[in-house]
């Protein structure tokens, strides 16, 4: 371990708190379990168990809290829990105010996003050094192409300069803070975190992620994820022994 990285402050948050309405379930999405462990505490753990992030502030729906009585236990050594806002925007917000005020670095993760790797969250991280600004992402496999309203295409962009964002996406903390604050000041609304960096004019570093590190938001994605937790769960066991 870097030993510069070390010497920093990390508050981790992860964001729990969408309605989750395409996986049309009567479960919140993120309690549902995935080769028998729900999915916010697969999430949970990955953070958990990097010693160099110092706090977790889970991001949750109001509603939502008594379900995170047991989780709060059994991981009170490090979580936080913030309430969630009525848009994405607020959301992120409340969990960066809950976060500790000597937090140099910010990493932001999807709560419903269980399968990325230590390895993923400690390279985003390492890489904070000549950056303000980190994502994670996975080069696109499909072509792509802009349309316009009525479905006819505009254009199709060079596949090879396209990328698909994922999480973790890590920030300086006062750099995400003064972010958002114009997002408010402007009402500026983003599908991720790392928008808003572009917004204020930060150069914002991508690192290649897994195709593996899925974000479960449909019923197909919970059948992809299920392969994926029984794998990572058996290699998991066999360290064990």
């Amino acid at each position: 371990m870097n030993e510069d990285i070390k010497k920093i402050k990390i508050s981790a948050i992860i964001t729990a708190a969408g309605s989750g309405s395409r996986m049309a379930s009567k479960i919140p999405k993120q309690f549902l379990k995935i080769n028998g462990v729900s999915i916010i505490e697969r999430t949970i753990r990955k953070f958990f168990s990097i010693d160099i992030i110092d706090e977790i502030i889970v991001i949750v729906r109001k509603e939502e809290l008594d379900f995170y009585d047991k989780l709060t236990k059994k991981y009170n050594k490090k979580i936080k829990i913030a309430i969630g806002g009525n848009t994405r925007e607020k959301s992120t917000y409340n969990g960066l105010l809950k976060t500790d005020a000597n937090s140099d670095i910010i990493i932001c993760h999807d709560g419903v996003r269980p399968f990325v790797t230590k390895e993923i969250i400690l390279e985003a991280v390492k890489n904070m050094k000549d950056y303000n600004a980190v994502i994670v992402g996975v080069p696109v496999k499909d072509t792509i192409k802009s349309i316009r309203e009525d479905k006819t295409i505009a254009f199709t962009p060079a596949r090879k300069y396209l990328y698909q964002a994922q999480t973790p996406q890590v920030f300086k903390r006062d750099v995400i803070l003064d972010a958002y604050k114009k997002c408010f000041t402007e009402d500026i609304q983003v599908t991720d975190d790392s928008s808003l960096m572009e917004i204020i004019g930060e150069k914002v570093k991508i690192i290649d992620g897994s195709y593996s590190n899925i974000k479960i938001t449909t019923k197909e994605d919970l059948v992809f994820g299920e392969i994926i937790a029984k794998s990572e769960d058996e290699l998991e066991n066999r360290n064990r022994i």
